[in-house]
């Protein structure tokens, strides 16, 4: 047998490897076939395709959601809407056809400004009108015992829609006078008011017991009692400016009395007080400082004069007072009055109600 050498097998092997390309050329031919043919040059177009063929397979979950979302705020805006209307509807039919007196109804114009009337151009709250009406029953059916419901109490409660109807107009009135002539009132006005009111009824020695008072009897808060004091001064105000014959009639009276005048004598002549003015203008009995019939104005400076002595003019708000210590005993006094009463505030409303006539939006 032949003996096979290494050359006779590897011979062949080397021939075919040293004819097959080198594997560097055959990557070399490929890199440059990759580089030159394969791969996609990049520009603005081949950029806004391929952002394209992204979108649009993100598109088929953007769309449903997208749409469902506007579903969804049509459907609330178009809820939101039939409330309002209906609400709206609602409040319409129960304050101007129903006239509901309703504490809710009371809430709801506090916030939105329903007209009630509408007063030399300007608009007037229906809240005023309820204000007015809620302390009425108020004090009625937890002081007096009133039943609303029934058919006395209905005429009743009748009666005082329309007087409350008719304040709340004046009231406008006054408020359109008080612009003209520049008056107004001030919150430390409201708040001696407030300490006079509290001093001549009675009504606690401090806030907490006022506030217990007015919510018993009223149904009233602090704010709600200071709203109403408000109105009453502006009126009294009001009137204290344009009434400029009640203070000179006072004026010359003092007057007359600072040059030696009898205060009995003068009291009879011009003092307005019918019951006490046959009388020198004595009030009935002896005044103690705890006496609640005599305005707190007028307490204030009694105490501080001595046995026959007289004030100055006094304005008490309805009325201007001079007062007389005739005598004292101890804490008790003996006095006269000379009083001289404001005209109405009707005599200034009048004309300008003539001149601007109101629209009433309810017809009670």
């Amino acid at each position: 047998m032949k003996k096979i050498q290494a050359n006779d097998v590897f011979g062949p092997i080397k021939k075919i490897k040293d004819s097959l390309p080198s594997i560097s050329d055959v990557t070399n031919r490929q890199t440059d076939q990759i580089s030159t043919n394969d791969v996609p040059r990049i520009t603005n177009d081949t950029i806004s395709i391929h952002r394209e063929d992204v979108l649009k397979g993100a598109r088929k979950y953007i769309y449903p959601l997208s749409h469902s979302k506007n579903k969804i705020v049509i459907i609330t805006t178009s809820l939101v809407i039939a409330f309002v209307l209906i609400f709206f509807s609602y409040c319409t039919l129960a304050l101007y056809k129903f006239h509901t007196t309703s504490q809710f109804l009371y809430k709801v114009t506090t916030v939105i400004p329903f007209p009630i009337a509408r007063v030399d151009g300007h608009f007037v709250s229906y809240n005023n009108y309820l204000f007015e009406i809620q302390h009425y029953i108020h004090y009625y059916q937890t002081e007096q015992g009133v039943n609303f419901s029934g058919k006395s109490g209905k005429a009743q409660l009748k009666n005082y829609e329309q007087q409350a109807l008719n304040k709340v107009l004046n009231d406008a009135y006054i408020n359109e006078l008080a612009k003209i002539n520049h008056v107004s009132v001030s919150n430390a006005q409201v708040n001696n008011q407030i300490n006079i009111v509290s001093k001549q009824n009675r009504l606690g020695s401090n806030q907490a017991e006022l506030q217990d008072v007015l919510k018993t009897y009223y149904g009233w808060s602090i704010n709600d009692f200071k709203r109403e004091l408000k109105t009453q001064l502006l009126a009294q105000d009001l009137v204290s400016k344009l009434d400029t014959g009640t203070h000179a009639r006072a004026q010359s009276v003092l007057d007359l009395l600072n040059k030696g005048g009898d205060f009995a004598t003068l009291a009879g002549q011009f003092s307005d007080d019918s019951t006490t003015k046959s009388n020198g203008g004595q009030y009935p009995g002896t005044i103690s400082q705890n006496n609640p019939s005599i305005p707190v104005q007028i307490m204030s400076v009694l105490f501080t004069l001595k046995p026959g002595q007289y004030s100055g003019i006094i304005n008490t708000g309805p009325s201007l007072e001079i007062v007389k210590n005739i005598s004292q005993h101890g804490a008790q006094i003996q006095a006269a009055h000379i009083s001289f009463s404001f005209k109405d505030i009707s005599t200034y409303i009048a004309p300008l109600k003539e001149h601007s006539k109101s629209q009433v939006y309810i017809k009670l």
